[in-house]
């Protein structure tokens, strides 16, 4: 495994650092790779029940690595197949991960390492994060899904200005637009990330996954397709030992013990 990306496991937490911080780690085609196979990994770890998306250093992901990008502009590569290899199976794997993702922005957060905390589905930022879509400014189109997301999170007119003018948004400002669900000190972004996917992992992990397909689902269908894909996912559940149990518990006035199947 790359050193470029590192995933570790703790009282049922996955965490996937981004690790090039001398790059701002900036995403190179090993790092790419890597990022893929890691995410494939965490989404089949049955001992990660939550997972966390981070960046070493002082960045979180400042996108694709322009250098390695001009190198393969010069040898007539263009984007070598970057967003089909890489960029759409990560972001695809992030969302459609049976288990909750939380991004813990920790500084720069641009272009497709946007793209990368937007897929997630919750996000914490230090006061110190930036986002930027950053991709006009390069003259290029959005990828890695932020197309889909960013709309989705602060609406079309306000995706469209972030996109057109690509002027970074400092955290304060994310957390009023709605792109980011909370913002804390740079020093309680570990513990307080750690501490929400902790609540997570202990939480029903196969109703989370069901609220991550239904929300998926009913983004781009009609309410009677909606409440169709519900039901199926409510069967679902219904079969899970945790709805069960927890059904029990409310009935005794006992706090439930989830496990996660």
């Amino acid at each position: 495994m790359s050193e470029t990306v590192l995933y570790d496991v703790s009282d049922g937490v996955g965490t996937i650092t981004l690790n090039r911080p001398d790059g701002m780690n900036s995403l190179t085609a090993e790092m790419k790779d890597a990022l893929r196979a890691t995410v494939e990994q965490a989404a089949a770890d049955p001992a990660a029940r939550a997972v966390i998306l981070t960046g070493a250093g002082r960045a979180f992901c400042a996108g694709q690595d322009l250098r390695e990008h001009a190198d393969n502009l010069a040898a007539g590569k263009g984007l070598d197949g970057t967003v089909r290899r890489h960029y759409n199976p990560i972001v695809l794997g992030i969302t459609r991960m049976a288990k909750p993702v939380v991004a813990a922005v920790n500084g720069v957060a641009a272009g497709a390492g946007a793209s990368l905390a937007f897929a997630c589905d919750l996000i914490i930022a230090s006061d110190k994060a930036r986002f930027a879509t950053a991709f006009t400014g390069i003259g290029l189109a959005p990828d890695s899904g932020m197309s889909w997301t960013l709309q989705r999170l602060v609406g079309r007119a306000k995706a469209a200005e972030l996109l057109l003018l690509a002027e970074p948004v400092k955290a304060p400002e994310a957390l009023e637009l709605g792109l980011v669900n909370r913002v804390v000190p740079a020093d309680e972004l570990a513990p307080a990330s750690v501490e929400l996917a902790r609540h997570l992992a202990s939480g029903p992990t196969v109703a989370y996954g069901a609220v991550k397909a239904a929300l998926d689902h009913a983004a781009t269908s009609d309410l009677a397709s909606a409440l169709e894909r519900e039901a199926v996912l409510q069967d679902e559940c219904e079969k899970t030992s945790d709805h069960h149990h927890a059904t029990d518990a409310f009935l005794n006035k006992q706090q439930p013990a989830f496990k996660g199947r």
